[in-house]
């Protein structure tokens, strides 16, 4: 299970410096091991969803709830495969405190042939008294066994 770590603890980096949307959010990956992985996208004006509060986009705790969720799917596997999201629902619970970074905590609970089940949290400050919370099931080998690539060979050959 450490080799399988280490190699998801790779990828879930080149993940955050390949995937337009983490780069433009700064998220990071804080840990990742057996029980899932925390991620953390900083407080940026940039993000702000309401200019009088000065609180942060819900499309931001979106979207670093669903990558959290997806880095915790590989803790869960022992080995790799392609993952993607079949169902994510949030609940919001309060607004973001302004000028605090946004935490996600996820953990993936469930692996079964073909589907993978997680629970997450999103914080500013303690993870006890959440922003929202998540509840997701991620497919697993959603290429259909072709491997990666596979799609852009069949388009260039067509």
């Amino acid at each position: 299970m450490s080799d399988h770590l280490d190699a998801m603890r790779n990828f879930v980096n080149a993940m955050n410096q390949g995937s337009p949307h983490a780069i433009a959010l700064k998220m990071e990956t804080l840990s990742l091991d057996a029980d899932g992985a925390v991620l953390r996208v900083p407080y940026d004006e940039k993000l702000i969803g309401d200019p009088d509060t000065g609180v942060i986009a819900g499309g931001v705790v979106t979207a670093l709830l669903d990558h959290a969720c997806g880095q915790a799917v590989h803790t869960g596997l022992t080995e790799f495969k392609t993952i993607a999201t079949l169902d994510l629902r949030i609940d919001y619970m309060r607004p973001a405190e302004p000028g605090k970074d946004i935490f996600a905590k996820a953990s993936c609970y469930k692996v079964t042939r073909s589907v993978a089940f997680v629970r997450a949290v999103a914080y500013d400050v303690d993870p006890s008294d959440p922003v929202a919370a998540a509840q997701a099931a991620f497919m697993l080998d959603s290429s259909g066994g072709r491997g990666f690539g596979a799609n852009l060979k069949d388009r260039k050959s067509k």
